[in-house]
């Protein structure tokens, strides 16, 4: 079962990975391309996900949404990871009064939703993607900090880390030759996790109109185009909704698989 939700994790997440990068270079048709003629034209041969109500054909539009959904995600955890990791390892390395101020930093910046900060963010800036993650990734910062504290603190009290201490090495050096490395696996699942969360949070905040504006095509805005024509054209909100579950779940099936396989493999080594 491990093995199987690690592959099956791992094919729809190179699958959506696939299908952005062939986006870059290639669709069906023109995603902001307007055929009204042919507005809201059911699934066919030519158009195989049918088309919107400015005749933009649907599967291309999903195709380059996938840019905009995993670009976003893999900034956002990239800024958080950026702020959260360093911010544990200090906080465990520390201990004392810094690691009870950083920690409660991040409880305090935890506290303020993706959404809000996105809200915050517009009204300083305007929507649009740069302010997505940006907001992700100050909410996916304390996650990332509180994880890294409590998995390099467990490695700090190990015997290597006591004596690499004892032979004269300082904290830094401690930290990035042998905390940080046996903690790899713990954030890698963590991150994985973290990406799907912000797919999550990217197609929410796009929904709301405070993630990439048009003419980008993206799924969360398709799907809040698609709440006027719910009962004449539902289709056109069955398709991005299916394309945002299934990029979720693949890199939540993958970040669970890689969970199960590297915990196996701590527990054989000791």
């Amino acid at each position: 079962m491990t093995r199987l939700r690690l592959f099956l994790g791992g094919g729809i997440t190179a699958t959506v990975l696939l299908i952005a990068a062939v986006s870059l270079v290639w669709t069906p048709y023109a995603p902001t391309g307007i055929d009204i003629i042919h507005r809201l034209a059911p699934p066919s041969v030519a158009h195989p996900f049918g088309t919107d109500p400015f005749g933009r054909d649907v599967l291309s539009m999903i195709m380059v949404g996938a840019q905009n959904s995993i670009a976003v995600a893999a900034v956002a955890v990239a800024i958080g990871s950026a702020i959260g990791i360093p911010t544990g390892l200090v906080a465990a390395a520390r201990r004392g009064w810094t690691e009870e101020v950083l920690m409660r930093g991040a409880d305090l910046t935890f506290a303020f939703p993706a959404l809000l900060t996105a809200v915050m963010l517009t009204a300083l800036r305007g929507p649009g993607a740069a302010t997505a993650m940006i907001a992700i990734g100050v909410f996916t910062a304390p996650v990332l900090a509180r994880v890294t504290r409590a998995a390099a603190a467990v490695i700090w009290v190990q015997d290597f880390a006591r004596a690499a201490r004892a032979l004269g090495r300082g904290k830094p050096a401690v930290t990035l030759i042998h905390i940080l490395p046996n903690i790899v696996s713990v954030l890698i699942v963590q991150i994985t996790i973290q990406l799907s969360l912000a797919v999550l949070a990217e197609a929410a905040l796009s929904f709301l109109g405070l993630g990439a504006q048009p003419p980008a095509p993206s799924w969360g805005r398709m799907l809040n185009d698609a709440q006027t024509y719910i009962y004449t054209a539902p289709l056109l909100a069955v398709f991005p909704g299916m394309a945002i579950a299934l990029a979720v779940l693949g890199l939540n099936m993958l970040g669970d698989g890689l969970r199960d396989v590297l915990d196996a493999k701590r527990r054989r080594r000791k």
